[in-house]
């Protein structure tokens, strides 16, 4: 709870600092203060997990880890944040304490165990990115961006509560162990109610990760918000919001996968098959990104389906491979179109002689994205198929490897585009210390959980 607590006093801190235009301490203090919180999280590794703040709240390992890892991919896009933001606005406060406050959102997600801490974790997540997708208040896109994820965020919300509130009225309780314990009870007896309300959930979590067919609203919002709040939404908030999915099911509705897993399989085949070939049309780099992840939530939803005693290491690698991937590639994305203007494939034209270090670091992150050996995603891909494959989903499993062989196709795109085509101006990109340091990390944590994923799954 340190860590939460933190992360509050933290953002309000960055809004004084706003206020008293001691912006070039925004960055350092921000960075500081996630240090701390990912201390904190750390410190609280080996202690005994039991549920506190009357059961509101849980820290155990699986908390631990997926808060680990948001507190440091959130720390990466921050270092990324020098001298974006200030091309925006004159006030970049905002923009820190907007993020600082949905990363403490996220933090909560996967932390809850209680329904209601679920709801306002994702509520405290979800309204600062209505304000940061819409921030650019003269740019068109942003302001139809921000409309569409709040009118689509209200509207799954309302899902989600309805959902939470049927679950109560036939268990008559908030808390997950509470919920289990009825289940277990009332084991072919329960109520339409309940069932009705394990519908909901999944449709109001589907929103929220970008699953199909409620995933509408994910290319727009993304494209039109800027890049580095796209960033932030397609890492942190994707896996936060799939770590809660996944505690959900795996802690209450085990016993009931007759009912959900057909649900699931047909949502994951649909995801699939829209995420990949929506992508593969696309002339913007940002946009392909867009649906790229909307097929990586469908990869990620094995973990839910499969529910074995590796899903939560197998989500975990995953949503590491995915995060570590995407931020690689939006990274490149803001220095070409900061130097080019263009976020469409063409700008990447040539990159490989002009800049060969993105060229690399953006070449090993479409290769995880696709699932390549000895990369990070590879493994995520074959953890989560396995899974599939041990439970009996061959089918799903065969047309998964389909997309993924779909998704060769768009993430080799622009690796053609940056060695095998001619840059129409002859220009020298070059980036700065944070941007380095960005892509040396993220390239190196790449190959490493594509060599040695075990650091990872044994954590959970």
């Amino acid at each position: 709870m340190s860590a939460i607590i933190t992360l509050s006093l933290l953002a309000i801190l960055v809004l004084y600092l706003g206020i008293f235009k001691l912006r070039n301490a925004l960055l350092s203090v921000s960075l500081i203060g996630l240090m701390a919180a990912l201390v904190f999280e750390l410190r609280l590794w080996n202690e005994e997990a039991e549920p506190i703040f009357n059961g509101m709240v849980l820290f155990d390992k699986f908390s631990l880890a997926f808060s680990i890892l948001i507190i440091f991919i959130t720390g990466l896009i921050l270092l990324l944040s020098k001298g974006y933001f200030d091309k925006i606005s004159a006030n970049i406060a905002e923009y820190y304490a907007l993020i600082i406050f949905s990363l403490t959102g996220a933090l909560l997600v996967v932390s809850f165990h209680n329904l209601s801490m679920l709801f306002i974790g994702i509520e405290i997540m979800s309204v600062a990115l209505y304000i940061l997708a819409g921030i650019r208040k003269k740019d068109l896109a942003s302001n139809e961006a921000s409309l569409k994820y709040f009118l689509m965020g209200a509207f799954s919300t309302g899902f989600l509560l309805f959902g939470i509130a049927l679950l109560y009225g036939a268990s008559a309780s908030f808390d997950l162990t509470e919920i289990k314990n009825y289940v277990t009870t009332n084991s072919g007896q329960l109520p339409a109610m309940f069932y009705a309300g394990i519908l909901f959930l999944i449709v109001g979590l589907a929103f929220k990760v970008g699953a199909a067919p409620f995933h509408f609203w994910t290319p727009d919002v993304y494209d039109g918000s800027p890049i580095l709040v796209t960033t932030f939404m397609s890492t942190v908030v994707k896996t936060a919001a799939f770590a809660g999915f996944l505690r959900l099911f795996i802690t209450c509705f085990d016993q009931l996968q007759s009912f959900w897993v057909p649900i699931l399989l047909v949502m994951i085949i649909i995801t699939l098959f829209i995420g990949n070939i929506s992508a593969l049309v696309q002339l913007s780099f940002k946009r392909m990104l867009a649906y790229s992840s909307i097929s990586h939530a469908g990869y990620m939803l094995f973990a839910i389906l499969n529910m074995g005693v590796q899903a939560s290491g197998a989500m975990l690698v995953y949503a590491a491979a995915y995060s570590v991937a995407s931020v690689l590639a939006f990274a490149v994305l803001i220095v070409v179109k900061r130097n080019r203007g263009s976020e469409h494939f063409e700008a990447f034209n040539g990159l490989g002689k002009s800049n060969p270090l993105m060229a690399l670091v953006l070449t090993l992150s479409m290769l995880s994205l696709a699932g390549i050996p000895l990369t990070a995603g590879f493994i995520g891909k074959f953890m989560m198929f396995s899974e599939a494959l041990s439970n009996l989903h061959i089918a799903l499993v065969v047309l998964a490897a389909i997309n993924a062989a779909i998704g060769i196709f768009y993430y080799f795109h622009v690796i053609i585009n940056m060695y095998f085509r001619e840059a129409e101006i002859n220009d020298q990109i070059s980036i700065d210390m944070n941007y380095k340091t960005v892509l040396f990390i993220a390239a190196a944590l790449t190959l490493i959980l594509g060599i040695y994923p075990d650091f990872l799954t044994h954590l959970i």
